[in-house]
């Protein structure tokens, strides 16, 4: 099963192209942040099995002003090296790849973002 090309964003990956997509918006559990957001990756040219992430975060577009992270390219592509490592093969046909996103892995990223923040003045 392939994603739809619209609304899909290629990344490249280890020098792999691969598309993905976040719905934009929000399914009804989603936009009352009962739910997590997920966002979906294929390999650009096949139709093998699709990665299915679910982050820890509620959807940027939840209709109760929660605090939301937005999924960047990046987080994409530790999800998509991640899934690699535990057994997606992305050229396969199959059912969904489905996958938690680890806290371990945002937390440090959050981490990251705060040291690269300078102090003004």
């Amino acid at each position: 099963m392939a994603l739809p090309g619209k609304g899909s964003r290629p990344i490249t990956v280890d020098g792999v192209v691969y598309r993905w997509r976040l719905r934009g918006r929000p399914t009804y559990d989603r936009g009352l942040a009962r739910s997590p957001v997920t966002y979906a990756v294929d390999r650009a040219g096949t139709s093998g099995a699709v990665l299915v992430v679910t982050t820890r975060h509620t959807h940027p577009g939840n209709w109760l002003c929660v605090p939301a992270v937005p999924v960047l390219p990046r987080h994409v592509s530790d999800g998509i090296r991640a899934a690699l490592a535990r057994g997606w093969v992305p050229t396969m046909p199959g059912p969904p790849f489905r996958m938690q996103q680890s806290e371990q892995s945002e937390q440090s990223e959050q981490a990251q973002e705060s040291t690269r923040h300078v102090p003004f003045g």
